[in-house]
């Protein structure tokens, strides 16, 4: 992938031999959360550093290194999707899981939710728990129960902060099995956590 994907910038006060000591769990953490392997998230933060470093005499003063690296890899991440295939033949996975998947969280008879998949109170708030360790292990291993094809969309949309129209663009899917996509990982994730953490937290 051409590097003049990468948004540039630079920083005086980092040297590029010191980039994997300082930045390098920080952005295994993020490939981890976003692939659910490890050697795979090893190999796309070595990508990132080595396409950092073909492109650091490009660097502009607008952002910090830790920023900039983050984008190298999310890119890396978005083209190792692709690669994959991840979201081919989508429309069809989408009509052959539906009624299985609402059969899961509804009554099919009333559409009403199921006594076991009725959203609870949850204990404490989603702000203060993003602040502690144990949350990310469950958020990580919530991700990773997620049927596949809903990850990448997901990790865009709710880590990446990404826009639903760039999100489509970079996964060449239509903007209606991108809100089904979204509409069950929402479901699947609020489940998954009230299940791993908050009903379980004081």
């Amino acid at each position: 992938m051409p590097e003049d994907r990468y948004p540039h910038m630079s920083t005086s006060s980092s040297d590029p031999a010191q980039w994997v000591n300082l930045y390098g769990d920080y952005l295994f953490s993020i490939a981890l959360l976003k692939v659910g392997n490890k050697e795979t998230a090893e190999d796309l933060v070595q990508e990132t550093f080595i396409s950092a470093i073909k492109a650091r005499d490009t660097f502009k003063q607008n952002s910090s290194v830790k920023t900039w690296l983050a984008a190298i890899l999310k890119n890396k991440i978005v083209d190792y999707y692709r690669k994959k295939d991840v979201l081919k033949h989508v429309t069809e996975y989408i009509d052959d899981t539906q009624h299985g998947f609402s059969e899961a969280f509804f009554d099919t008879g009333n559409g009403h939710w199921l006594p076991e998949t009725l959203p609870q109170e949850w204990h404490g708030s989603a702000d203060e728990a993003l602040n502690r360790n144990e949350f990310y292990a469950v958020l990580q291993y919530c991700i990773q129960k997620m049927p596949k094809k809903l990850v990448p969309v997901f990790t865009a949309r709710f880590l990446d902060n990404e826009e639903a129209d760039t999100i489509c663009k970079e996964f060449n899917i239509s903007t209606s099995n991108y809100w089904v996509i979204i509409h069950r990982a929402k479901l699947l994730m609020r489940n998954c956590l009230e299940k791993n953490w908050f009903l379980q937290s004081s």
